[in-house]
């Protein structure tokens, strides 16, 4: 499989005129990490990322193609650490907002954001022993689900509590697009 990735997007990069010097993949648990080094890493991102979104979109439906998959394999595309570093600062606001929590008792609500950083923070407070007293959880819909954390033992029956929350405070997510 790793071959037809590195090849399949060796020729979108290509068609796409962005030159690239080295492609490598390598599998994070469930995750393929396909990592481009590219002279001109910036066209490969785009407007906030955009660009890349959208080369990973193609990649992950030409993989499929190919593979006659019923289902897209799970790639994130990343070019000079680009989505580390977004990885990075939501584990960190996701840590920040754990602290604030655990200081005030209160939930937070963070930012709208996609399902895969949705489920970094999911998987950044389920994994970490630090942070073992609270849970999250996804409210909303479409384009504005956000991820709320909460201490574990708060009521989750609360009838008073709204399905829509916004967020508490700025959380800095704003400009987070996989």
């Amino acid at each position: 499989m790793d071959k037809v990735i590195i090849d399949t997007l060796g020729q979108l990069l290509t068609f796409l005129q962005i030159p690239f010097t080295a492609i490598t993949v390598k599998q994070e648990g469930d995750i393929q990490r396909v990592d481009v080094v590219s002279p001109e890493a910036s066209r490969l991102i785009g407007w906030h990322g955009e660009t890349l979104n959208s080369v990973q979109h193609l990649l992950k439906s030409l993989i499929r193609s190919i593979q006659k998959t019923e289902r897209a394999p799970f790639l994130v595309v990343d070019v000079d650490g680009y989505r580390l570093m977004q990885e990075d600062k939501v584990k960190k606001i996701a840590e920040a907002k754990a602290d604030f929590v655990r200081r005030t008792g209160s939930r937070v609500t963070l930012s709208p954001m996609s399902p895969y950083f949705r489920r970094i923070v999911h998987m950044h407070i389920a994994s970490n022993p630090a942070l073992s007293d609270l849970a999250t959880e996804s409210m909303g819909e479409g384009d504005y689900r956000q991820v709320v954390i909460r201490l574990k033992e708060e009521t989750q029956g609360d009838e008073t509590v709204s399905e829509e929350l916004s967020p508490v405070m700025s959380d800095g997510l704003e400009n987070l697009d996989v």
